[in-house]
């Protein structure tokens, strides 16, 4: 069965996606420049209507729009927000760290550290989705960094498969790249211009179980 993880903008569209077949929310803020951290309060409600329904809620771990390298401060910030999210409940985080155009490995490992270890500054585990700051590697970068983050038990990479805006038809033959690579150690989920139209068809092309999208699921 396909999971349509659905990438909503605070709570205004929750409660519809879930009716509609949405088996994942993607929680996030600001989506005009490409989603970053929700609030305290979004990320509470939208986890305790997401547990009554029994669907999972992603949170957006991005202290701002705008490129994916982060300066010390804002390193603070997301491993801040990290716990903050996971001290609510959340299933997972989402978040994408660049250095010079390259994987930041540095704070990427201290995120991935916060999220699925069980420690008294962040109890418990989530899962980890490396989000599309992965679209913004050289191509030559990005089959070392699938092998890089399923070695370090990132659970999922979410990608177009190419640059944003670009119909995701054109980006198949590189997503598939990416599933062979992944070879079912880490999931790679396709995003960017998926529809509830074209969401079966896309993932049965990729051979994949999980989508991604603002439209993954009918809501109007």
């Amino acid at each position: 069965m396909l999971t349509r993880e659905f990438c909503a903008e605070n709570m205004e569209h929750v409660p519809v996606a879930v009716a509609a077949g949405a088996a994942r929310i993607e929680l996030c803020d600001n989506l005009a420049v490409g989603g970053t951290t929700p609030s305290y309060g979004v990320i509470r409600a939208a986890v305790a209507f997401a547990r009554e329904k029994s669907v999972d809620v992603m949170c957006m771990i991005r202290p701002r729009g705008g490129s994916f390298e982060h300066t010390p401060a804002e390193a603070v910030m997301m491993r801040e927000d990290l716990i903050m999210a996971k001290s609510l409940g959340i299933t997972g985080v989402v978040f994408g760290c660049l250095r010079g155009g390259r994987l930041d490995t540095e704070l990427t490992s201290e995120l991935i550290r916060l999220a699925h270890e069980d420690t008294p500054e962040a109890p418990g585990r989530v899962a980890v989705t490396f989000h599309m700051a992965f679209d913004a590697l050289a191509p030559e970068d990005q089959l070392p960094v699938i092998d890089w983050l399923a070695a370090r038990g990132v659970e999922r990479i979410l990608t177009h498969g190419g640059a944003a805006g670009t119909p995701i038809a054109d980006n198949l033959d590189r997503l598939r790249a990416y599933v062979d690579r992944a070879a079912g150690r880490i999931i790679i989920l396709p995003g960017g211009g998926i529809t509830w139209e074209n969401a079966e068809e896309v993932a049965a092309a990729l051979g994949v179980s999980e989508v991604h999208g603002t439209k993954i699921v009918k809501v109007g």
